[in-house]
Parts: C-alpha cells; structure tokens; sequence
C-alpha cells in the first residue's frame, strides 16, 4: 500500500487503518483460541501472527523505527478491545507495548538493532539486579519476576541499580539511586518455570535470571529520562507509568465488557431455575445492566477525556505536569475498579453456569480478580491523588 504522513505530521507508516479497527478485526479470533492460551500459558501461533500482522505491538514504538506513535487514548482503546476477547492476550500486548517505549530513550542502532524485526517483542519483569561498569558496558546479574508475554519475546530487559569501578553506586543528580535497564536477547536469560497463578495464565509471566552477563552499553536504558530521550514527540512525554496504567485500565474495562456483554446476551433469553420470569423481565436485572453499562462507558470515556487533555499540554508545551499525571492515575485506578465492580455483578447474576469451566464467564472473573491485583489498580493511588490535590507533594514513582 503506498505510505501516506500520519495525521499529526509525522514519517509515512505502514498500517494506516486505526489500531482500535485493527484490534477489533481480530477480535473473534482472539477469543476462540482463549482456552489454548490459558492452557498452553502463552499465546497461540495464530494470535501472535494476527497482532504481529497487524502491527499492535508497534503502536508505541517511535515512527523512527517502523512504529506508529499512537495517542495514548487510541492505545487505551485497542487494549480494550483485545481484552475483551482475552485478557492474558491484552495483559501480554500491554506489557510489550510499555516496554517498546524504551527505544525513545535509545541511540538509533541499538534500537534499530533490538526492533529492526517486524516481530521484535521486549519482555521484562519487576525487581533489581546488579550492573558492575566495565571497559565498553557492564556485567550484569539479577533475578526478576513477572516477565509477562516472555515466551514470544526476542528480546529481555533487567532494572538495575549500577555499581561503579570503585564499587559505590552511582547516584541520580538529586541523590536517588540511579537505574538502568539493561538489554539482551531472550536466549542469553535463564528462566524459572514458576507462573502457576488462578488468572491470566496465558502470560506466563515467569522469573528470569541474568549470571553475570556483558551488556554493551549502548544496551543499557534509562527510561523516562529527560536527558536521554532522544524522540521528540507528544507521546514520549508521557511516563511509561502513564501507560502502563491506560493500558492495564483497558485491559480490565475489557475484560469487564467481555462479561457484561455475555451476561446481558444470556438474560435475554434465559429463565433462572425456581423463576416464571425470563430474566429481561427482572427489574433488578434491567437496572443492573443499565447501571454496568453506565459504569464502564463512562469511566472509558473519562480516561480518553484525561488522557487528551494531557496529550494536548505535551503537544504544545512539551511536558506534562503532575496535575496531569495524577489525573491519569486518577482515572486509570478508578477505571479498574469500576470494571470490577461491573464484572463481580455480572458473574453473580448468571448464576451457577456462570461456574462453568470453558464458558464466557468464569475465565473472564479469574482474569479481572488477577489484573485488579497488580500495581495499576492500587487503592493507595488515590490517597498520593488526594494529596497532590490537597497542594501536598506525593511521591511521583506511581505517576
């Protein structure tokens, strides 16, 4: 197809159709394959052809580097509509999307050189190993958990906190810790088969470990770094925390739609036993639908508010402050648990088929109850919320 400028002015893209479109075209077989990914705990090869043929893990990644820039609200859509499907799938194209934001941090070979592949994928996981400097990089060791979607990854990433020559740790200008992650192909890790977990199975989000391994240091990223960010663009203002967390909302907003979606098609014609009425009949059960659908329209629909509003002050400011990031932290945390809220009432309400290993239910509700419980959907954010709203200054790490 010919290469045409996307619309805010940036290099000819390859994938012109909308990457929300692009995420509802594979929708349908997204989520026939959901039971062989909760299974098998990785992706099918046909799911991982189908988002690399429509290049969802490149949404993120700078036009530069055959990526596509897309605004975080348009990103927040996708993650929706795929999660919909399948949640591990979402959960897997969220974490490779955040950490494909690296390469704006990057010099130009070495991310050409990790993402020169059009199936290049980064994986990698919480913790802090150890990076010692040496002649032309470092020796790195280190365990890391939760390294979701690393079955299908090409490349690993670890965070570590860096030892100099002399031994000391090298410190930050204001005097934090400084941290590095550092990069290497996925057959230079060693991993720990340890993901045995009641929800979102199908990201085998494993432990990997790194025995003193030589990182070059053009390997090595500082992410969210005003310094060594090296694409100006609106979309690298914004931290990876902010999308990570616009990503993880739709992830479980989806997975919220998936189950509202397959109850109000089951109340539609279902009777429940010891009932005379079909359940469209049941006033509980009309105002409950209204009320979910109510809940996840309108907390998506304040997410994409937030999340352009903020897009628009980095497009003409070049920086985005700690309003708008509390704001985005605000509604992402919100939209988690409103999603959960919808979810839990769904699942109620269908009844003991809801139960029912395979069906549209009981996967979805394990998915929800496993993403709610990872860092994005913290109660504790709207406390460090409340307090910047209050003129306090809470700590920005979750911002």
């Amino acid at each position: 197809m010919s290469a045409a400028l996307d619309r805010d002015g940036g290099a000819p893209m390859r994938h012109r159709a909308d990457a929300v479109a692009r995420a509802r075209s594979i929708a349908a077989l997204v989520e026939r394959d959901s039971p062989r990914i909760e299974a098998g705990k990785a992706l099918t090869p046909e799911v991982l052809d189908a988002l690399h043929a429509q290049g969802l893990f490149r949404t993120l990644l700078p036009r530069a580097y055959d990526g596509e820039e897309v605004r975080p609200a348009t990103f927040f859509r996708m993650q929706e509509a795929i999660s919909a499907a399948d949640g591990s799938t979402g959960w897997c194209l969220c974490q490779a999307s955040g950490c494909s934001f690296a390469a704006a941090y990057m010099a130009p070979e070495a991310a050409r050189e990790i993402w020169g592949d059009p199936q290049a994928v980064l994986a990698w996981g919480f913790g802090t190993g150890t990076a010692r400097v040496v002649p032309g990089g470092y020796r790195v060791s280190g365990t890391w958990g939760f390294a979701s979607g690393n079955r299908h990854a090409t490349w690993m990433g670890g965070h570590c906190r860096i030892i100099e020559p002399d031994g000391s740790l090298r410190l930050n200008p204001d005097g934090s810790q400084a941290e590095r992650t550092m990069l290497v192909p996925r057959d230079r890790a060693r991993f720990h088969d340890v993901w045995d977990v009641v929800g979102l199975r199908g990201t085998n989000s494993d432990t990997y470990s790194y025995d003193d391994l030589f990182v070059p240091e053009a390997h090595g990223v500082c992410r969210d770094s005003d310094a060594e960010r090296r694409i100006d663009s609106p979309l690298y203002r914004f931290t990876t925390t902010n999308l990570y967390a616009s990503g993880f909302a739709g992830v479980s907003l989806g997975l919220a739609r998936g189950l509202l979606d397959a109850f109000t098609g089951m109340a539609r014609t279902k009777t429940a036993a010891a009932m005379t009425r079909p359940l469209r009949e049941s006033e509980v059960i009309q105002n409950g639908i209204a009320q979910g659908e109510a809940k996840l329209r309108s907390a998506g629909a304040w997410l994409v508010e937030v999340l352009e509003e903020a897009w628009e002050v980095a497009r003409t400011t070049g920086r985005i402050t700690m309003q708008e990031r509390a704001m985005v932290r605000l509604a992402t945390t919100s939209a988690i648990h409103r999603a959960q809220e919808v979810a839990e009432w769904a699942y109620h309400e269908a009844g003991a088929g809801a139960i029912m290993v395979g069906g549209p239910f009981e996967r979805r509700m394990r998915d929800i109850h496993a993403s709610a419980q990872q860092v994005q959907g913290r109660t504790a954010h709207l406390e460090l919320c409340g307090q910047h709203f209050l003129g306090m200054n809470p700590s920005g790490r979750f911002f």
